[in-house]
């Protein structure tokens, strides 16, 4: 949710700012891996049993990976050499099972794991999609929308991979360097030797390239949502970009932070693609050795031809499982930084809810009178720019309370706060007597209907979006709702009436239209207070006239604050509230204000000059 008007035209977005040409951007190592790597591990808990099968299924494949080899030196040495052929077949038979073993195994492993990956990861999205419907609109108002769908996508996405793709490479590497070397040890000690001193060589490159790349994959993640965050906006707003012609600087925007990415993604990637050309030179010199070494020994007698070739084949083997861990840095790292962004959204604490009155969870409406009382209450967005200064005011159960002033007064304000979206920073709100804080907001919220000046539909049914307000409602009480906000006669001229689809954002309704089904979905829910904030703002006069009417009869029930610049909209008003600069400047009923010729008095000449008052 966008902030409040009040503050919207001082945001101004952290992915539109312009950067310096030429960098790379603040590249931020990692907090904590390991804090990371460890917050990943609950996730997979449940699986405990499957995970078990799984490293079941690695030692096995990888127990198969190493018997090939011996299979084949013992192939070379006891008939290929002496010329044998006894026995020959069977041994053959015994590789070819050896290997379809392994691949069986390997196949398993992967099937396993991914499984348990893509469950792991659908609790991860939802545990992070559930903290962000709990978070207060104060977090939104900082946050873009682009940036956090890329730790929904692209950071889920890269613990996915991470997971699903390299564990088991893991296992097996890990398990594959022990086996090997446990086997180089037992048929030839010197070979041994001379295959460990590759490893701490292929760790040390890997250790200092790895620092860079961890480094260029949490920037390149960070690029990314900023990307996400523009791209959303300008798709979002295309109206308003063709309308005012700023195709031109949408797109300089979009290259600006699209440059920004390619530069990370360089950055990451140049570094991270050093790893597989430095390890095969490695690896191959490693090859070399072996051969030139065990070739040298064996013109002496001290090694067979058949324990060379096994020790060459595990030499490969042996690289190869290097090779991998070495390139998994890239993905690992990748999902540590996606990893420390989601937890980072975790850790941010909930909406604060005091709520101390259990009677007020399960409250019904006709048990909710609607006298609201503010007494001496503050309140700034921002610490040291207050935006509402002490006020106080009283409203009696079913009065009808307008509030005008000046774009940017506080009225908006006003009404977040007698609805707990944010919470005041001094004084109290009070509904029928007991202090806000006291009562739950899921209990609160359902005593409050809200048709906001920036009506947000879902791309449902119009039915569906109706329902909205209350989602046990039949669909003859949802018409009635349509009928009674003057909705009804344009919903039944669209192609499939109540069961049309709107587009995103209700692209194929008019702002008017869009305002109507609000007012529809406001009247269903028949909350005990009724907060209209611009609510007829871009509808024709007549027909404003005609839901004036009809909201007047619904209203008789109901504590209702309007918000209206149009001054003709509140002329039956119980009490009219003109606010300035977060203060109440006047109070009174319509006709009161305009005797009084005062702050009132000039709105209403300056919108009705030469007309009877």
């Amino acid at each position: 949710m966008s902030a409040s008007p009040e503050r919207s035209a001082g945001i101004v977005r952290e992915a539109l700012q312009p950067r310096r040409p030429g960098a790379v951007g603040i590249i931020e190592k990692a907090k904590n891996p390991k804090h990371a790597l460890l917050r990943l591990l609950p996730y997979l808990a449940p699986f405990r049993l499957v995970l078990a099968l799984v490293l079941a299924s690695v030692v096995a494949y990888t127990l198969c990976g190493l018997v090939g080899p011996y299979l084949m030196g013992v192939v070379i040495d006891r008939f290929i050499g002496p010329g044998q052929t006894d026995g020959l077949m069977i041994t053959a038979i015994w590789m070819l099972i050896v290997y379809l073993f392994y691949n069986g195994f390997q196949l398993v492993a992967a099937w396993l794991m991914s499984s348990v990956s893509q469950q792991a990861l659908q609790q991860m999205r939802r545990d992070l999609f559930t903290h962000m419907q709990q978070l207060s609109l104060n977090f939104f108002d900082h946050r873009s929308t682009g940036e956090l769908m890329s730790r929904l996508t692209n950071d889920i996405d890269a613990i996915n991979q991470a997971v699903s793709e390299n564990v088991t490479t893991l296992l097996a590497g890990v398990l594959s360097l022990v086996g090997i070397l446990v086997a180089m040890f037992v048929l030839d000690v010197w070979l041994a030797l001379t295959s460990v001193l590759v490893v701490p060589m292929i760790f040390g490159f890997t250790r200092f390239i790895a620092g860079y790349t961890r480094k260029g994959y949490r920037d390149l993640q960070q690029r990314l949502g900023s990307l996400n965050a523009v791209a959303e906006e300008a798709i979002g707003g295309q109206k308003v970009v063709k309308a005012f012609g700023r195709n031109d600087s949408v797109l300089a925007a979009f290259n600006e932070q699209n440059e920004q990415v390619f530069r990370a993604g360089v950055y990451a990637n140049n570094y991270s693609m050093l790893l597989m050309p430095l390890t095969g030179v490695l690896g191959n010199f490693f090859v070399i050795t072996l051969a030139g070494l065990g070739g040298w020994l064996a013109l002496r007698g001290l090694v067979s031809i058949g324990i060379i070739a096994t020790f060459i084949t595990y030499g490969q083997n042996f690289i190869q499982p290097l090779r991998l861990l070495a390139n998994m840095y890239n993905s690992i790292q990748a999902a540590l930084a996606g990893a420390e962004r989601i937890f980072e959204i975790l850790d941010t604490p909930v909406e604060i809810d005091e709520g101390s009155s259990p009677a007020m969870a399960d409250v019904k409406r006709e048990a909710i009178r609607g006298d609201v009382c503010f007494e001496h209450v503050g309140f700034a967005y921002e610490p040291g720019h207050p935006v509402i200064w002490d006020m106080s005011l009283a409203v009696a159960a079913g009065k009808t309370i307008a509030l005008v002033g000046p774009t940017g007064a506080g009225k908006t304000t006003i009404m977040n706060l007698l609805s707990r979206f944010y919470e005041i920073d001094s004084g109290r709100i009070t509904l029928d007597g007991l202090d806000l804080k006291t009562l739950p907001k899921a209990g609160l919220r359902r005593c409050i209907g809200l048709v906001p000046q920036d009506t947000f539909l879902f791309a449902e049914s119009v039915m569906e979006n109706i329902r909205f307000g209350r989602l046990d409602a039949s669909d003859e009480e949802c018409r009635q709702a349509a009928k009674l906000a003057d909705a009804d006669h344009f919903i039944r001229q669209l192609p499939h009436g109540y069961q049309t689809d709107l587009s995103e954002r209700a692209g194929n309704l008019s702002q008017g239209q869009r305002q109507l089904l609000a007012i529809a979905r406001a009247i269903l829910a028949n909350p005990a207070i009724l907060i209209l904030d611009e609510a007829t703002s871009s509808v024709d006069t007549r027909t404003e006239e005609r839901i004036q009417k009809a909201l007047l009869r619904f209203m008789e029930r109901q504590t209702s604050f309007v918000i209206a610049h149009r001054l003709s909209t509140i002329r039956d008003a119980d009490l009219v509230l003109v606010i300035d600069d977060g203060r109440i400047v006047e109070r009174g009923t319509h006709r009161q204000l305009l005797q009084q010729r005062g702050v009132y008095y000039q709105l209403y000449i300056s919108q009705f000059k030469g007309h009877a008052i």
